[in-house]
């Protein structure tokens, strides 16, 4: 018996090599355990997590159909990042696209979105342009009817600021 696990093991590494993948499924649980509560909290749901068996089955799940999917098409059905952003002024949802993001905020719709460095605004049928990238270091920003350079960096976004609060 121990010879034909063993014989299965190995030839199933045919198989899952260089499949290594983002464990798309076993990192959202993690990261839901994680926000849970405190850490004495987390950490009593992390050690019953292994016993019920929940990380494993996550594992499982990953290595032999999630990440296999994620090598085939290039993306993960799970890995995709949607949380609820809960501020002052209300609860946000804010999805993750693969070309930028989309947030919703009751009935209301914006999306961001990322075309070969350019990123647009789009509400509803108004799609404008924010800013795109002029190098590394640098973007130029959209502000109506006149464009701005700004330095990527601490000193840029504070002389940048400085200059829109005149």
């Amino acid at each position: 018996m121990k010879k034909v696990f063993l014989s299965l093991a190995l030839a199933s590494t045919l198989f899952l090599s260089s499949c290594i993948g983002s464990f798309g499924l076993t990192n959202k649980y993690h990261e839901w355990n994680e926000s849970v509560s405190n850490k004495f909290v987390n950490e009593i749901i992390f050690f019953f997590s292994w016993p019920i068996p929940v990380y494993p089955v996550c594992m499982l799940a990953d290595m032999l159909v999630l990440n296999s999917i994620e090598f085939w098409t290039g993306s993960n059905p799970v890995a995709s990042k949607t949380e609820v952003i809960d501020t002052e002024n209300g609860k946000y949802l804010v999805e993750s696209n693969e070309n930028g993001y989309t947030i919703t905020k009751g009935d209301e719709t914006v999306q961001f979105i990322n075309e070969n460095g350019v990123w647009y605004v789009n509400q509803g049928d108004q799609k404008v342009e924010m800013f795109r990238y002029v190098d590394d270091n640098h973007i130029c920003l959209n502000m109506g009817e006149t464009t701005k350079i700004v330095e990527l960096s601490q000193a840029g976004v504070d002389s940048f600021r400085s200059e829109m609060a005149k």
